[in-house]
């Protein structure tokens, strides 16, 4: 909060920069301060410039746009504006740049270095009353120990392109005697402190994907271990701007650089768990400091990292969790800054840093709903499948005629594998009045000639499968002492839930492989992992086909195929329609199914599992006996299905109990 009445000045001033995320929210303290803005712009017409235009609508008669190139001598400008602006007697604020540790060193270069050179060119050119250079503390490398205000030259290594493209561009700056500077280096600059803002990934939300993935499947109370990591200074983006107005306003502050960072730095672990409690996920309580382990073991822990193997285990880690690799460069960043200037600059202006407790939750709810790319909503759906070849197998009933319909306004080509044409045509003509695009494709998966002339189809008129929903199959509700003359029931279900799939998988997989992309979302059972009685047949045929994919998920890891298993609890479809025991057990809908089937499209998890099915597996590990009595407990509750109960009466058949209302509603979504 500023206490502070800003002055305003009859005059002008120039940005570069300012549709970037700290120039946006720059212009809006200098419309405050100057009678006209005048902006650079790559692109009146561009997406990023109608974006601030629509922000900034009120004042739009006061901000002046020129297409032009920081690249570019003289920012590409011609010699008419010049002599226009040069009247102007404006206040120059170069605020452009590449802020983005993974850019190429050439980019950086063009940007960052030429680009400042030109803007400083330009600004004497046009006769500048003075030039504000938004720069970062990245110009300080790894510098060990307290970095102050007025070093430069000292900086520690810069072993990455952006650090040393914005060290050379302040160079610049500092040796400039044409016309007064002042410089200003934020720390990692975070959303709005407010409004929780934010207009890209990087500093600390690179652990927010990580920290939801934590979330959606460990425990909040499940300790962690980790690194207790380097010391990161955040700054939300409205301190940093309020910081960079008033001071730019303040007399006698030209020549001098100003440090806008935390004095009270954090520690990487620090951070991760103010974030994750923030976002429910587990803590680190055991925490590594990397300089308290022995130099030899340091070293043989570097020398294991820069195994081949190593190295791209570690690269498809990060890819899945959303982190570049130069990110980790921080976990052992130890620079700390010193803040004189700022603070003898800032005195009495009202504007204070808040301490991360006091918006962590602010930065984490806006990115949770605004650029979460995982999240479960539309936009993300859409983003995922637009103008993809989706494959729903099972579609003309129960999950998958749920799930065809839900996707009819994705944007997906649609293609709905199930026996029955008419009934696929019902399915198909429902998604396309719905504004959808589906095509009804018959066919019999426990047929090898079925499956090849749907494959050859598919391909020719599609080109093939983006991704592959394995939905399609049957279940066997008896138990092995009814089954002991009708092994036919365990080939039958193995037909159509294992080999069916398989085949449906080996048909599209070499077609993913060659484009690069591609999904698999296999459709298992909650009865793998609980391993529940009455459904040894069914069981096993889902139990094979997770083991393929757990071993085909291996082999395609590096190709850019994803597998998904979704262990799906009991949902109510026709398929246990016959089971009247069923009437009394609490069900998921199958568009509560369909929701599972979203989630695997989106976020693309190796699994996923109720909590239910999570603790099953959990309890037969650990007390296999008490999770064998536990189940024979629940299968002596339920009766048989009605096909085994043939030639028994009416008082033969067992009725819920109390007991049995008990059992299936704390076990609920078993299939009992």
């Amino acid at each position: 909060m500023i206490s502070e009445k800003v002055e305003f000045f009859e005059a002008h001033s120039f940005v570069t920069g300012a549709t970037g995320f700290l120039g946006t929210h720059l212009l809006k303290r200098l419309l405050a301060r100057y009678e006209q803005v005048h902006i650079l712009v790559r692109d009146q017409h561009g997406s990023s410039c109608l974006k601030l235009l629509d922000r900034y609508r009120r004042e739009q008669h006061r901000i002046h746009l020129y297409e032009g190139d920081i690249t570019q001598p003289m920012l590409g400008l011609n010699e008419e504006t010049l002599d226009h602006l040069r009247i102007l007697n404006v206040e120059f604020f170069h605020m452009a740049g590449i802020y983005d540790i993974t850019a190429p060193m050439k980019l950086q270069c063009a940007v960052n270095v030429e680009g400042t050179q030109h803007a400083l060119d330009f600004a004497v050119a046009i006769k500048s009353r003075g030039f504000h250079l938004g720069s970062s503390t990245a110009v300080a490398g790894f510098y060990k120990g307290v970095f102050d205000e007025n070093m430069l030259d000292e900086a520690g290594p810069l072993n990455n392109a952006y650090f040393q493209t914005k060290h050379d561009s302040e160079k610049l700056v500092r040796y400039e005697t044409r016309l007064p500077w002042r410089i200003y280096r934020p720390g990692v600059v975070v959303g709005h402190s407010i409004t929780g803002e934010i207009s890209k990934i990087d500093g600390p939300y690179y652990l927010f994907n990580t920290l939801r993935k934590l979330r959606d499947s460990v425990p909040e109370w499940m300790p962690l271990a980790g690194l207790e990591g380097g010391e990161l200074s955040l700054v939300p983006v409205d301190y940093v701007v309020d910081a960079i107005d008033h001071i730019a306003h303040q007399p006698g502050c030209d020549h001098r650089c100003f440090h806008l960072t935390d004095p009270n730095q954090r520690r990487f672990a620090d951070l991760f768990n103010l974030f994750a409690e923030t976002a429910r996920a587990p803590k680190m309580s055991m925490r590594i400091d990397a300089a308290n382990i022995s130099p030899l073991v340091g070293m043989f822990a570097k020398s294991i990292a820069k195994m081949p193997s190593v190295q791209s285990f570690t690269d498809m880690l990060l890819k899945d969790l959303g982190i570049p690799r130069e990110a980790l460069i921080f976990l052992e960043y130890s620079t700390r800054f010193d803040r004189t200037n700022t603070d003898h600059a800032l005195e009495g202006s009202g504007i204070v840093l808040k301490s991360p407790e006091e918006y962590a939750g602010i930065l984490w709810s806006y990115w949770e709903h605004n650029l979460d790319k995982e999240r479960i909503d539309s936009n993300n759906l859409r983003r995922q499948v637009a103008d993809k070849v989706v494959m729903i197998t099972g579609a003309s009933s129960g999950i998958g005629r749920a799930v065809s319909v839900y996707l009819a306004e994705s944007n997906a080509q649609l293609l709905l594998v199930a026996r029955d044409q008419s009934e696929l045509e019902a399915v198909a003509t429902e998604i396309r009045e719905a504004g959808g695009t589906a095509y009804a494709c018959s066919a019999d998966l426990t047929s090898d000639d079925d499956v090849e002339r749907l494959t050859e189809r598919v391909i020719r008129e599609h080109g093939g499968v983006d991704i592959l929903i394995n939905n399609a199959g049957r279940s066997i509700r008896r138990s092995v002492e009814q089954s002991y003359d009708r092994l036919h029931d365990f080939k039958r279900t193995m037909d159509i839930n294992y080999f069916g799939a398989l085949r449906m998988m080996l048909a599209f997989l070499p077609g993913m492989v060659e484009r690069g992309v591609g999904q698999v979302i296999n459709v298992s059972s909650i009865s793998v992992l609980t391993n529940h009685p009455r459904f040894s047949a069914y069981s096993a045929s889902k139990s094979a086909l997770e083991a393929f994919t757990r071993s085909a998920a291996s082999e395609y890891a590096n190709k850019g195929v994803k597998f998904t298993t979704i262990n799906m609890p009991l949902v109510k479809t026709p398929m246990i329609a016959l089971t009247e025991a069923y009437n009394h057990v609490p069900v998921l809908t199958p568009e509560q199914a369909v929701e599972l089937i979203i989630k695997a499209i989106i976020q693309k998890p190796a699994r996923i599992a109720t909590r239910l099915g999570l603790f099953s597996v959990l309890l037969n590990d650990l007390l296999p006996s008490v999770n064998r009595l536990l189940m024979n407990a629940g299968c002596r509750m339920l009766p048989e299905s009605v096909e085994s109960e043939e030639g028994q009466s009416d008082d033969e058949k067992q009725q819920p109990s109390l007991e049995h209302d008990l059992m299936i509603n704390l076990l609920k979504g078993v299939n009992w």
